[in-house]
């Protein structure tokens, strides 16, 4: 199979399951506004991308928003420029913050997890501002699937990312049309798209639980080739009646 034949079937699939994602889950209505969240990462690109262009389809009838949070005081740096004319050859609102992300003394709380919250909590403020009633994120299977044992590991608690919540009263839901796409489609689309990488990753990002779960997650690999599909489809098969 030659090149072009094989990134035109990879296209096909990853644009049918993100529409597989967003039928199983009702994630996207008629007369959505909808934010998207754009990190400048691959994911974040992918995403908007993706639902821009699913939007030019009159049936579609949603609209979409892109909005970056940049972070003054973490040393990471993406190109502003690229994200604006990324999104000027999609056609999309592009709407740009800047924020601090502060983290007290003896607080407990990592900096990751500061600056993440408060860059969703700036996302919250860009939405109600451009009348959005929906944010999409980036996040995979992958990420779905670390974060369901970060929360066993370090919280005690069985949970993760889900690809539909409804936030405020049901006012507001946080959508992730990715969820059946891995880590590896992602990064694969950017290839094929030629997405131009950040400038300078977080320092921080390196330094997470993350990034130790995702190699616990591959040494389970060695075990069971099915491990990943199987982490993510227990996240649907809870039987309480065999749990303590």
């Amino acid at each position: 199979m030659d090149d072009r034949k094989k990134e035109k079937l990879f296209m096909r699939e990853f644009f049918r399951k993100t529409g597989k994602a967003i039928y199983d889950y009702a994630l996207i209505e008629a007369g959505d506004k909808i934010l998207v969240g754009v990190s400048g990462g691959k994911d974040s690109l992918a995403l908007l991308e993706v639902l821009a262009l699913r939007a030019r389809d009159p049936k579609q009838a949603y609209s979409v928003v892109a909005a970056h949070v940049a972070v003054e005081n973490v040393a990471y740096e993406v190109d502003g420029d690229y994200i604006r004319q990324f999104c000027k050859r999609l056609g999309v609102e592009f709407v740009c913050r800047t924020m601090e992300a502060t983290v007290r003394e003896n607080s407990g709380k990592p900096v990751c997890f500061v600056c993440s919250w408060n860059r969703r909590k700036t996302l919250f403020e860009i939405a109600k501002e451009c009348g959005c009633n929906k944010l999409a994120l980036g996040h995979h299977r992958d990420d779905a699937i670390e974060s369901l044992l970060m929360s066993m590991m370090f919280n005690g608690t069985i949970a993760s990312m889900p690809p539909k919540l409804e936030m405020f009263d049901h006012t507001f839901t946080l959508i992730r049309p990715f969820i059946y796409l891995t880590n590896e489609e992602t990064s694969a689309y950017a290839v094929y798209r030629n997405f131009k990488k950040q400038k300078k990753n977080c320092p921080y990002e390196q330094a997470t639980n993350r990034n130790a779960v995702a190699e616990i997650i591959r040494q389970m690999e060695t075990l069971s080739p099915h491990v990943k599909g199987n982490l993510f489809a227990a996240m649907k098969n809870i039987q309480p009646e065999y749990l303590p």
